[in-house]
């Protein structure tokens, strides 16, 4: 047989593009689905792979023989990426506590829920001399430290706060008549006996006021007494 000028350039451009076995396609694309942190296109597997390459097959053939295994290739919009087997998601969780800070005003009304109760958030707003706003209350509720607890028989019939059993475990009470008591605030230096001096606040004594930060006068409080008295 006579060969054509055309004929063996043709079949050696041919056999120079020849795509590998598909054994070895699954493999490629294997890797490439393994190396790669985001889910890869068929697009990009065809960009990557020997030209004649056919990365749609590889990857049903690489689908089938990871079928029942602890990772599979699982399509994502339009790529593909492994990922953990769905009945194995619970092995990945992991519970952790997260620590949350209160804010001043926080702390302020927990402790006058706690040494008040029943209180309403104008007798809260009244003590702390400022607004609450809903937002401080509301992480108090959703940290399950507070609760609604009965309306007050007054105009408007407000609602009260008082703390809950979480609190109390939280911080090892049996009742809210455990919480400190002034002497026992005062120990643990959580609160001053007097207050703070000044170098040069002027002197406004006189004989009608008397010695307002004597220590005799702390003396008139008693120290079993809660941090805040009860106005009732």
């Amino acid at each position: 047989m006579t060969k054509t000028p055309d004929s063996a350039p043709g079949r050696a451009e041919e056999s120079l593009f020849r795509a590998p076995p598909l054994a070895e396609q699954e493999r490629m694309v294997e890797a490439l689905l393994f190396a790669s942190a985001e889910p890869v296109s068929l697009a990009e597997m065809e960009a990557r792979m020997p030209h004649g390459s056919d990365p749609a097959e590889a990857l049903h053939l690489l689908r089938k023989r990871y079928e029942g295994r602890g990772v599979q290739v699982t399509k994502v919009g339009d790529a593909w990426a492994f990922r953990t087997a769905a009945d194995l998601g619970f092995l990945m969780a992991r519970e952790q506590v997260e620590s949350r800070k209160l804010s001043r005003a926080a702390i302020e009304t927990l402790a006058i829920v706690a040494y008040h109760q029943p209180v309403t958030r104008a007798e809260i707003e009244e003590i702390r001399g400022v607004s609450v706003s809903r937002g401080t209350v509301d992480q108090l509720i959703e940290l399950d430290w507070i609760k609604f607890g009965r309306r007050r028989m007054t105009p408007g019939r407000p609602v009260t706060y008082v703390v809950t059993q979480v609190f109390l475990d939280h911080f090892g009470l049996e009742s809210a008549r455990d919480l400190p008591g002034l002497k026992e605030l005062r120990d643990a230096g959580l609160l001053e006996s007097r207050p703070p001096e000044t170098e040069e606040a002027p002197d406004t004594r006189d004989e009608n006021t008397g010695d307002m930060f004597d220590d005799d006068a702390d003396a008139a409080l008693d120290d079993d007494d809660p941090l805040f008295e009860d106005d009732a």
